[in-house]
């Protein structure tokens, strides 16, 4: 459905929905993608067929929402994670923190884009999902640049690198083959990526330490 659709929904009409992307992604995650069918969401959400129809095209729109609402769900974690007022590279821990922790917390749902081939569409949709992560994760690495805290590379090579860290230590943690706790790695990951990044070894030690001032390149 459209964006002036979903304007138009009640409050039991959002409602339903949602309990519509909670059936699907539960089933998604213990079925599979492929397994899973249209019955089979209706039916775990206790509803007429017909009324999925109303909000959704087909199965692939419900896990392209999915997609949208988890981007927009891990946003919203690490903009409560992040110090704004923080340095960068700060920043970049934090978010990197709050991240491994959203990914393992929500680890039966991203154990579906582990396991399953889900098609061009599905796979371009979870590809935009890395872009803007990245993109993201680069606007904060040019503030550090140019403050003098991160080295001074292609940002989007050093953010890729970021992402592909978190996605890295995910994986691993959720398929377990890293034996530690959620938290524990998460702390782990965040100093990685400051010692990764980190214009010096002296100011990595200082921004793990968490108490890094912002500093101006002359």
């Amino acid at each position: 459905m459209d964006d002036d659709g979903d304007r138009r929904l009640t409050k039991q009409g959002l409602e339903r929905k949602r309990q519509l992307l909670d059936h699907a992604a539960e089933l998604f995650a213990e079925r599979g993608y492929a397994e899973t069918r249209v019955i089979d969401i209706v039916r775990a959400a206790g509803v007429a067929k017909g009324l999925f129809y109303w909000y959704f095209d087909n199965k692939e729109a419900v896990f392209t929402e999915l997609i949208e609402v988890t981007r927009q769900r891990m946003r919203q974690q690490q903009r409560g994670a992040i110090d704004a007022t923080s340095s960068p590279l700060l920043r970049l821990r934090q978010g990197t923190e709050s991240s491994i922790r959203f990914m393992g917390e929500h680890r039966r749902l991203y154990s579906i884009i582990d396991l399953e081939s889900l098609g061009p569409n599905l796979t371009k949709a979870l590809r935009g999902e890395g872009d803007i992560h990245a993109h993201d994760t680069a606007r904060h690495i040019r503030a550090g640049i140019d403050q003098g805290l991160i080295r001074d590379e292609d940002p989007m090579l050093l953010a890729w690198g970021v992402v592909g860290a978190v996605s890295s230590f995910s994986h691993l943690h959720r398929t377990g083959r890293i034996d530690q706790t959620l938290d524990d790695l998460a702390t782990f990951a965040g100093r990685f990526v400051v010692r990764a990044i980190a214009a010096s070894d002296e100011i990595a030690e200082t921004a793990n330490a968490g108490t890094l001032p912002g500093l101006v390149r002359l």
